[in-house]
């Protein structure tokens, strides 16, 4: 391990075990100086197929799971040697970005070093050294797998990339700071309480459900969508109610869809929001259940203003110090091309061979899906539409959470086709979803949930999920389309629908964080 990670660097552990009923030798040790790493080898059925999967969140624990996955016999059957890392620290204080090695390692060395000391491991343990390598994540996983795909292009054959935290300097900053800071009041309470959602979702929904040319309660263009919160506003006689908002409650909501803007010049400070369609999701994040609960957006960005973001850092710093404007935007320049992983140019990975696949859930409220459509739009814009088509896929999933979950069908299986297309040629097309009804923990960042519990533990919103459902995905600008007869909820009245606007993306500053860009050390 000194050859990969230096001196210090260690085996720590390796002991014959079982996982979900496979035989495995698990493997732990360090990277000097203190990134963790686990590697789980098959004892008789490795396929000679190398499987690396990313973290959540500011990562500090080990998670060894595969989401965006579901079904893949690969996977079930222990065919994979797995990996995973903790990204050189543990625990999400973030005091640990005040080291220079340390934010190196959260930025891109420990998912290559853990690779490196994975595929040796490999090559000891069988003889050989995998034939396949492929890496999944989501949420900073996904930043993780583009991270891999851009610096380092000869580490994985197949990449694939859900709800990527790509733009990690504005999305922990500009974006969630903004959705924490427009729903407290003066004195600190939160406006917009989660009991409020139902009936806004419910708003939503009735105003632009038909807009997608089918009503099946999801809004799979939000693009095509028009709605105004004033519409469920509160009459100004009646007492409030969880049926509509108050002025308040309105003006939070228009701030949630529009972001922030500089006061002075008007420009937009993020590449997009939130969808229309993703409501019920706000709930936990940067709506609570409770007026006096801190906002789960407020704990995202507090380690990221303090010890990450800015060069030098700004430990003292808080989140009302924290200034919209066009000025910020640009001091956030200085580490983009370190903690960023939006570079489209691809040249070195499609020449490598590799594959890339994008998927994001279009109710998403920690990340917007504008960001990974608009690093689609930068690939194709680089390289050209045809050269992208040959190595690159983006999925855009209706009614679907951050990395899973929500009222959409986001359970689907992308390691499949992705195996397909490396190993055979075979690009993937037409994607089957269902809703399953579980809880996705693949990417999740941690946290506390907004009723004081865990995340997860959430007050129950009473609102009826839709009917299960099964539908295709198809690669982006292709929607779904519905046959008009027979049951909307089976997949059989599905087909490939014309390309169309998916997701609106907007001119705002930092538009050139999607062209290319030479990273930074």
């Amino acid at each position: 391990m000194t050859a990969i990670g230096g001196a210090g660097s260690t085996i720590t552990a390796a002991t014959e075990t079982t996982s979900d009923g496979i035989a495995v030798c698990n493997v732990t040790g360090t990277l000097a100086p203190q990134v963790n790493f686990q590697v789980v080898l098959p004892m008789e059925s490795w396929t000679q197929r190398y499987l690396q999967v990313g973290c959540g969140g500011l990562c500090g624990n080990i998670t060894l799971t595969s989401g965006a996955s579901t079904g893949c016999k690969v996977l079930n059957d222990g065919g994979f040697v797995m990996a995973a890392t903790d990204m050189g620290h543990t625990g999400n204080d973030g005091k640990w970005g005040l080291d220079e090695t340390q934010r190196a390692d959260f930025a891109y060395r420990a998912q290559h070093l853990t690779a490196e000391a994975a595929k040796a491991l490999i090559a000891a343990f069988y003889g050989q050294p995998p034939q396949y390598s492929y890496f999944n994540g989501c949420s900073d996983g996904g930043r993780e797998a583009l991270m891999e795909a851009m610096r380092f292009p000869d580490d994985f054959d197949g990449v694939i990339a859900g709800a990527p935290a790509m733009l990690f300097q504005v999305q922990n900053t500009l974006y969630h700071g903004w959705m924490a800071a427009s729903n407290y009041d003066a004195d600190g309470e939160v406006i917009l309480t989660s009991s409020k959602l139902p009936a806004l979702h419910a708003a939503v929904v009735a105003a632009c459900d038909e807009s997608d040319g089918v009503t099946d309660g999801l809004i799979a263009q939000p693009a095509l969508c028009s709605f105004d919160p004033q519409s469920i506003a509160c009459a100004a006689d009646a007492a409030e109610n969880d049926q509509c908002l108050s002025p308040a409650q309105v003006e939070v909501v228009r701030k949630f869809y529009a972001g922030p803007q500089d006061a002075e010049s008007g420009a937009y400070l993020t590449a997009g929001q939130p969808q229309y369609g993703s409501e019920l999701e706000w709930q936990g994040v940067y709506v609570a259940d409770n007026a006096d609960s801190e906002l789960f957006s407020q704990m995202i960005v507090d380690p990221v203003l303090k010890y990450l973001a800015f060069d030098p850092a700004r430990p003292e710093m808080e989140l009302a110090d924290l200034k919209f404007t066009e000025a910020t935007l640009t001091e956030l320049r200085t580490r983009h091309p370190f903690f960023d992983a939006t570079n489209p140019d691809l040249s070195a990975f499609e020449a490598a061979g590799g594959k890339l696949i994008m998927w994001h859930g279009l109710a998403d409220p920690h990340i917007s899906p504008a960001n990974t459509l608009a690093l689609h739009e930068g690939i194709a814009a680089t390289l050209g539409a045809d050269s992208a088509a040959g190595f690159e896929r983006l999925y855009l999933l209706p009614g679907v959470g951050h990395c899973g979950g929500g009222q959409g069908p986001g359970s689907l299986d992308l390691l499949s086709p992705m195996m397909a297309w490396v190993e055979d040629g075979t690009a993937p097309e037409a994607v089957m979803t269902s809703s399953s009804g579980e809880e996705s923990g693949f990417g999740q960042p941690d946290g506390v949930g907004s009723d004081g519990g865990e995340r997860g533990q959430a007050l129950d919103l009473g609102v009826e999920p839709l009917p299960a459902m099964t539908r295709p995905a198809y690669p982006y600008p292709h929607v779904a389309s519905w046959s008009g007869e027979g049951d909307v909820n089976d997949s059989a009245q599905w087909s490939m629908g014309p390309a169309t606007e998916i997701v609106s993306l907007r001119d705002w500053p930092g538009a050139d964080f999607f062209t290319p860009y030479a990273f930074s050390e």
